[in-house]
């Protein structure tokens, strides 16, 4: 059997020449090449073929290989996605069998004898490969990679780059570095992958048959990480490109700004069997975090473990003097997705424009959520003329799975009832106003173009209002109005004026309450409905007065009983009185003349003699008095026969008639007695004129009064 290890089978033929000698020469066998159509749209939870029209040229001297490999090479879901030949072609071509392995999105098809199998049965093959995705709702593309070459490698349609899991237990990371440097792939220049990229990580990270070594260091300078093999090696005058720099909380760089460290690393772990830390880049163990991410390990790795070397990523592509090779093919099915839709609406009967875009495909347009009929085939749908709220449904291609609800909705244009367009109303009053609609809400508003809405509802309450005021109502239902607002006019009437009022009624009689307003009507809180009332006892009365607009004010008096002053006693000191009421009020003045009134009932320097006391209500309802007497005794007088304080005499002595009045000169000598039938003291003592000097008197009005003593002057 052949063997696809050699890249370059050296065929010697012996041919006679005419002069019966033979020569020897070297044929190179041409590397095969594959091509193959397929970027359609996948629906979900159907059973796709990702191919057509697959062509494979190969050199005439071989004509068949052992296997085929798709692969699943980007949009990968691991659990969901799935290569299989189809039921059918499998049932008639019992000699070529698949096998998927779900790790890596791979499917190999096969002889299960190990016979080679011809280019050409391969070709029809790959044509029975179908995709199946198991969730009702996928996202994305997938891209396949059909690689023909020897080996089951890994292709990459994005970049054309080839990766090779290489197993080597304990392998360290220079001697991993050496070996993929002198591996080869039909002429392709091999490397320590540099994983640049999220579908590079995906397809030899995550999708890799096992961990390993790929070609990230930071040896050169702690924390710098740089890809360090391959082209991105070469940069830098050979130093390499910088991919990372810092520890797990480091930032990607450009021009890639892509890592996919492992949770918490790099982290430049030092133990005593790696005292140098760890400076090399390494796939982690599928256990461990996420998998197909970094992890940092020193150049010979942990001890045994989930940690320990077990192999190796090579990659093969984009290095200086590399063939341009045709080993793969590659395909595309595209996950339709209607990503967004645009719903219509309108005010009453007609029709509206419904949208929708799509992530791929073409968008049909059907009136039913399965079935139905096709209406329309573009992004936008304008329906036939409604008048009620419908649903139409945008379809994907002929995913009937992605068809989505748009709703074109009519709405119903509100029909405004107002009975009353015209409300009385009294000043200070709010009014109610009323209206109805057959759809939506209603607003009310200050005018007929005002945008503040002042109340919403079938009712609306007005402020209290002082004049005329017109508001306007306008029915509204989903943006749809009832058209020209309708006005509701209110008409502002006047109340009666009144003025609340205090009356007093003197105790003992009668007060009349008058309402103050003419020609209305009356209603009185004692039922009475004359403009005025008579009462006779203290307390509040209303009235309410309602006038020709039946607008009505509410008038209060309050009936306060003030009572009649008496008086108790007077109480005189010299020439100051105080006048005691028998029961003090705030509404009695007091007098002792008869004219002047004050508040207090103290009063200062009253007048020698008879006089009168006064007590009298404010509003005059009664006046009580009672006399009474103030003796003042002078201080001196002149008895020269002018006329003019010629006698010494008490004044008001005469109205006591037990009193007596005795003066005594400065020796002590009685000198004369005065009561009231001698009231005054001529300045004499038997008819001889006394010389100006002081004299003294003792005053005793009654025997229960004191003896009142003093002293006084004669001049002359």
């Amino acid at each position: 059997m052949r063997t696809k290890l050699l890249h370059i089978i050296i065929l010697i033929l012996f041919i006679k020449t005419p002069c019966h000698s033979s020569s020897i020469k070297l044929l190179a066998i041409d590397p095969p090449t594959i091509t193959a159509d397929g970027n359609t749209i996948y629906c979900p939870q159907t059973y796709t073929k990702i191919a057509e029209n697959v062509i494979i040229t190969h050199d005439p001297s071989e004509t068949a290989t052992d296997a085929v490999y798709i692969q699943i090479a980007s949009g990968y879901v691991n659990g969901q996605d799935i290569l299989k030949l189809n039921d059918a072609y499998s049932a008639s071509n019992p000699s070529i069998e698949s096998f998927f392995y779900p790790s890596e999105g791979k499917l190999k098809l096969y002889n299960p004898s190990g016979a080679l199998i011809p280019y050409t049965d391969f070709t029809e093959a790959i044509e029975a490969v179908e995709f199946f995705n198991s969730s009702a709702t996928p996202s994305g593309s997938r891209s396949f990679s059909i690689s023909i070459g020897i080996g089951n490698l890994s292709y990459l349609p994005r970049n054309g780059h080839y990766y090779e899991y290489v197993s080597s237990y304990g392998i360290t990371w220079t001697s991993a570095k050496y070996e993929a440097g002198i591996r080869k792939y039909y002429g392709l220049q091999g490397y320590l992958a540099t994983l640049t990229s999220a579908d590079e990580a995906q397809l030899a990270g995550a999708q890799a048959p096992g961990t390993g070594w790929i070609g990230g260091t930071d040896e050169q300078s702690e924390g710098t990480w740089r890809w360090v093999t391959g082209p991105e090696g070469l940069e830098n005058g050979g130093n390499g490109r910088t991919f990372w720099i810092g520890r797990s909380n480091g930032t990607a760089t450009a021009p890639d700004f892509f890592a996919n460290w492992n949770n918490n690393e790099p982290n430049h772990n030092i133990q005593a069997f790696k005292p140098n830390g760890e400076n090399y880049a390494h796939i982690t163990a599928p256990v461990i975090g996420r998998p197909g991410a970094w992890n940092d390990l020193s150049n010979e790795g942990d001890p045994p473990g989930n940690y320990h070397p077990r192999g190796y990523i090579v990659e093969y592509g984009g290095m200086p003097g590399d063939p341009v090779l045709q080993l793969s093919a590659s395909t595309t099915l595209t996950i339709p997705q209607i990503t967004g839709t645009t719903p219509a609406s309108r005010c009453g009967s007609g029709s509206v424009t419904l949208k929708a875009t799509a992530s791929a495909g073409t968008i049909s347009w059907y009136d039913a959520p399965a079935e139905g009929n096709l209406l329309a085939t573009a992004e936008s749908f304008t329906t036939p003329v409604l008048s009620t709220t419908t649903s139409y449904y945008a379809q994907v291609a002929d995913c009937v799975s992605s068809r989505t609800e748009v709703t074109a909705t009519i709405h119903t244009i509100p029909v405004l009832n107002i009975t009353t367009t015209t409300v009385p109303l009294c000043e200070t009053e709010k009014a109610t106003l009323i209206a109805s609609t057959n759809a939506g809400i209603i607003n009310w508003y200050a005018s007929e173009t005002d945008t503040i809405i002042l109340g919403t509802g079938a009712q609306f309450t007005t402020p209290a209002l002082t004049e005329n005021t017109t508001y306007y109502a306008e029915g509204i239902n989903n943006g749809c109005s009832s058209g020209i607002r309708i006005p509701v006019n209110i008409i502002v009437y006047p109340k009666p004026d009144v003025t609340d009022e205090t009356v007093i009624l003197c105790k003992g009689s009668e007060a009349e309450l008058d309402a103050a307003s003419t020609g209305m009507r009356y209603l009185w809180s004692t039922g009475a409905t004359s403009q005025q009332i008579t009462v006779n006892t203290a307390g509040t009365y209303t009235v309410v007065i309602t006038n020709q607009n039946n607008c009505s004010s509410r008038k209060t008096i309050i009936v306060s009983e003030h009572n009649l002053p008496e008086i108790n006693y007077i109480d005189v000191n010299e020439t100051t009185v105080v006048i005691y009421p028998k029961k003090e009020e705030s509404y009695f003045e007091y007098s002792i003349d008869g004219i002047n009134y004050q508040n207090s009932n103290v009063f200062f320097n009253a007048p020698s003699g008879l006089n009168t006391a006064y007590i009298r209500e404010t509003n005059l309802c009664s006046t009580a008095t009672k006399e009474f007497i103030v003796l003042v005794v002078p201080k001196f007088f002149t008895p020269n026969n002018d006329s003019f304080n010629d006698r010494w005499e008490i004044n008001g002595l005469s109205f006591y008639p037990k009193a007596s009045v005795k003066i005594f000169d400065r020796y002590g000598k009685l000198i004369s007695i005065l009561n009231s039938n001698n009231p005054g003291w001529d300045g004499t003592y038997h008819k001889t004129m006394l010389p100006a000097a002081d004299y003294w008197y003792v005053l005793k009005i009654d025997d229960s009064e004191t003896e009142k003593r003093g002293h006084f002057s004669l001049k002359r």
